[in-house]
């Protein structure tokens, strides 16, 4: 069965009301992860990788600061913990662990002793391996542009906060799916991991093209005034209800600038700071967005329009699926449930990748 998601229409079609913004629309695919069991052979967010036996697995080489705050869990005991929420929200008066839980707990022990040597904790320089993030093949998300021959994109981070931002370091890897022959079948896990939220579940994806126009902060003075300009609005008929009709740069903002959750391509979203450009390393070229890893599919209260049609329901609802927040499907949660955006050189994909939380 193919997973569908689909965007509601927006309220008003901006555009047609402000022909100002039309040549600043660009194209975007929102990814709509929803929980499932990707195989290697699918896209995905925290799924399988399709990743070659005979190479490497990668590793953060960077200085680490391990947890002393208490959590200090596997991602092995990040899933339990999670299923067992899962199931203490459908079974209220259910044993606190059952003998199936029981034995993966003793099991997860046992093999995070074997890591450790029953020593002291890793030392702080000690290799990282990374976690899959996702995995993007060019069939699904045609908004990609790979180098050469390759037609998949793997994306990777450490577990751990990196300076000087405190977020977590990506990797990127593109490579041709066809050449992949024997696929790892169990790559190796960091023993910790900084925080929960740098665990994806895994989800498959339900891509759909949209079209997205600047958050108001990417506009020029002089097209955010003219949005500010209620007359314009009402000249055009836009439907735009009372309580927004003060704060017409808000509602543009919140309903039809870009486009909340995982999506490749697109404008970036703004908020924490202003823009800051990115540029190449290599180059010096302008960078572009790639993608966005989202702690939150939308955002509560206005934000709720962005939850495709299909979602409406359990987005509305007051409280949440079987102990899961339809808004958060990838258990993802970066900065303060911010996004964490991975920018390329529009030059050339093989340059340096960067990123950026906001």
């Amino acid at each position: 069965m193919v997973l569908v998601r689909t965007t509601p229409p927006r309220p008003v079609d901006v555009s047609a009301v402000f022909p100002e913004l039309a040549p600043l629309a660009r194209p975007a695919i929102r990814m709509h992860p929803r929980p499932g069991s990707p195989s290697v052979e699918e896209s995905s967010v925290g799924g399988p990788l399709l990743w070659p036996a005979d190479e490497p697995w990668p590793h953060c080489e960077a200085f680490h600061l391990h947890s002393d705050s208490g959590f200090r869990q596997s991602p092995a005991e990040v899933r339990l913990l999670r299923r067992m929420r899962v199931r203490w929200h459908s079974d209220h008066g259910g044993p606190g662990t059952t003998p199936e839980e029981a034995a993966i707990k003793e099991r997860n022990a046992a093999v995070l002793a074997e890591r450790l040597g029953a020593g002291p904790p890793l030392p702080a320089d000690c290799p990282v391996p990374l976690l899959p993030v996702a995995q993007l093949y060019v069939r699904d998300i045609p908004l990609l542009r790979p180098p050469g021959q390759a037609d998949l994109l793997q994306v990777l981070w450490c577990p751990y906060d990196h300076d000087p931002d405190y977020k977590p370091a990506t990797a990127l890897f593109w490579r041709s799916a066809a050449a992949v022959v024997d696929v790892l079948g169990t790559p190796p896990e960091p023993y910790e991991v900084n925080y929960e939220g740098y665990v994806p579940d895994p989800c498959v994806l339900a891509p759909e093209a949209i079209t997205e126009y600047p958050h108001s902060l990417d506009l020029s003075p002089e097209t955010r005034r003219v949005l500010e300009d209620r007359s314009r609005w009402q000249a055009a008929g836009a439907d735009v209800a009372d309580a927004d009709a003060d704060y017409p740069l808000e509602f543009y903002d919140t309903h039809l600038a870009d486009a909340p959750g995982w999506k490749v391509g697109g404008w970036p979203p703004w908020g924490r700071t202003d823009p800051i450009p990115r540029y190449c390393e290599a180059c010096e070229a302008r960078m572009v967005p790639l993608l966005t890893v989202a702690s939150r599919e939308w955002d509560g209260g206005e934000g709720r329009s962005w939850a495709p049609q299909e979602d409406q329901a359990a987005a509305h609802s007051t409280g949440n699926c079987c102990g899961q927040s339809p808004a958060q499907p990838t258990k993802v949660e970066v900065g303060s449930t911010d996004n964490l955006q991975i920018y390329v050189c529009p030059a050339s994909p093989g340059h340096p990748h960067t990123d950026l939380i906001q």
